[in-house]
């Protein structure tokens, strides 16, 4: 029996360490998006995958009837929002978002990074629907050859604005393993507020409001939500029934479910309480992320991707939804947080971390090009169109791949700078070590040093000198 539970021990622990390392859980990620990509456009493959994603379940004497690719995307993606909101809660309590002076760069930045990419997707779309082909203020989809007003592919503005953080940060561990702790709270900062900012552009501009009376009900699982999580002893059974109860009532109320995830998480307790050694937030955060990265997202990015195309070739990459997305992503971007940054600290006055500039930013600003998870979700939610979603969301996972790679590349070099400029500086430490070989802070030589006291003014060589106290 001992042997079992260390056997199950000795497991779970294994999944924790994959889930908790950003390398290695964003690359099963990106590797289930791109099976799903391959499964739903292989001929022997096609079909089933459909069968699969398109199968209803439903919940009875409830508006519950979803497909299994929705429930992946309302349903499992919970947990992921459900793990955001509470990780949002520890770092506004007491992780970085605590000090808005200290954190005020990162947070403007993430500000600009979600401004310029919707700016330079509309400018793409409207410069194509006037000198692309077909009517003027249309957009011809190159794969059939669809006719679209703008004013319909206008509706994707919010798909470029959400950075992935989990593959941003993986993309940080693959290339930049040298580069100083600050660079990646800086990008940790950043995708944090990133994230607050995306949920309140779902819950503002993709919400379709029902009866006022579920929002009641909302309020009511929330307030019990707040109240047995502080509880000296949590019942479990009891927070999960409310946990769903507030997911069900987020759905009929119109607004996205996912988001129930972010509302309960923000009311969990964030320091420590009845004698406990770390907050619960941080805690429970903890325990889902293996869900979250190993399950929830996985699954997730493989029925996001999982669109057949009519004709699944090279001609994808030229239509103009997929060139937007990845100018928008891509350029857009890093130009966004680039310049917010120059901005705040050269005009507004404000400071970035000690021995950070503005131009060490720019590799982990292009890392924030990776959209994935959230552009994903935003880009089914914009377009009613299955055509323009599918498009949409292949231009993500085109858009996120180049950034990915761009980002690597000029992370690897930076890091390698930082190596250099590293060693260098161990080299002149044990240098300098060597002179003070005694380790009394003079040099170790036998002849007696001059102090200023014997000449006052000048040095063994005869050149002026500074007087020092060596007393202090």
């Amino acid at each position: 029996m001992s042997t079992t539970a260390g056997a199950k021990k000795g497991l779970w622990s294994t999944i924790r360490r994959i889930a908790a390392s950003d390398r290695i859980s964003g690359l099963i990620m990106l590797g289930f998006a791109l099976t799903g990509l391959v499964l739903a456009n292989l001929p022997a493959t096609a079909h089933a995958f459909e069968t699969v994603a398109e199968t209803h379940l439903f919940i009875p004497y409830t508006n519950l009837d979803l497909p299994i690719g929705h429930w992946a995307q309302d349903g499992l993606l919970t947990i992921f929002f459900l793990t955001v909101g509470l990780e949002l809660k520890q770092e506004l309590t007491t992780g970085s978002l605590a000090n808005p002076k200290a954190a005020a760069v990162p947070m403007l930045c993430a500000v600009g990074g979600m401004i310029a990419p919707p700016i330079l997707f509309l400018a793409v779309t409207a410069l194509f629907s006037q000198i692309g082909p077909g009517e003027p203020g249309t957009l011809i989809l190159t794969t059939t050859g669809s006719s679209i007003p703008f004013s319909e592919m206008s509706h994707g503005w919010a798909v470029p604005t959400a950075t992935d953080i989990a593959f941003s940060l993986a993309v940080l561990a693959l290339f930049a393993k040298a580069l100083p702790g600050s660079i990646r709270a800086f990008l940790m900062t950043l995708a944090t507020v990133d994230d607050l900012l995306a949920i309140i552009l779902i819950a503002v501009f993709f919400s379709s409001i029902n009866a006022w009376y579920w929002f009641i009900g909302i309020a009511v699982c929330a307030a019990i939500w707040a109240y047995l999580v502080r509880l000296k002893k949590v019942p479990w059974i009891a927070v999960g029934i409310v946990g769903i109860l507030a997911w069900i009532m987020m759905f009929e109320a119109g607004v996205h479910p996912t988001l129930a995830g972010v509302l309960v998480g923000l009311l969990t307790p964030s320091r420590e309480m009845h004698g406990e050694l770390s907050p619960r937030a941080e805690r429970y955060a903890n325990k889902l992320q293996p869900f979250s990265a190993l399950l929830a997202l996985p699954i997730f990015a493989l029925f996001a991707t999982g669109v057949h195309f009519e004709s699944m070739s090279p001609l994808l990459l030229a239509s103009p939804l997929v060139i937007a997305l990845i100018v928008a992503l891509v350029v857009g971007k890093p130009l966004g947080i680039i310049t917010t940054a120059w901005l705040s600290t050269h005009v507004g006055g404000l400071k970035m971390a000690k021995g950070l500039r503005v131009r060490d930013m720019i590799p982990a600003a292009v890392a924030c090009g990776i959209g994935f998870t959230v552009s994903f979700l935003i880009a089914s939610l914009a377009y009613k169109n299955a055509e323009l979603s599918a498009e949409a969301r292949f231009g993500v996972l085109v858009a996120s791949l180049i950034a990915a790679a761009i980002s690597g590349v000029l992370l690897s070099r930076q890091s390698k700078r930082f190596e250099k400029t590293a060693a260098a500086a161990a080299a002149d430490t044990e240098d300098d070590e060597s002179i003070d070989g005694d380790g009394t802070g003079q040099p170790s030589h036998t002849t007696k040093p001059t102090t200023p006291t014997e000449h006052p003014g000048t040095l063994a060589d005869g050149t002026a000198s500074v007087e020092i106290d060596f007393r202090h």
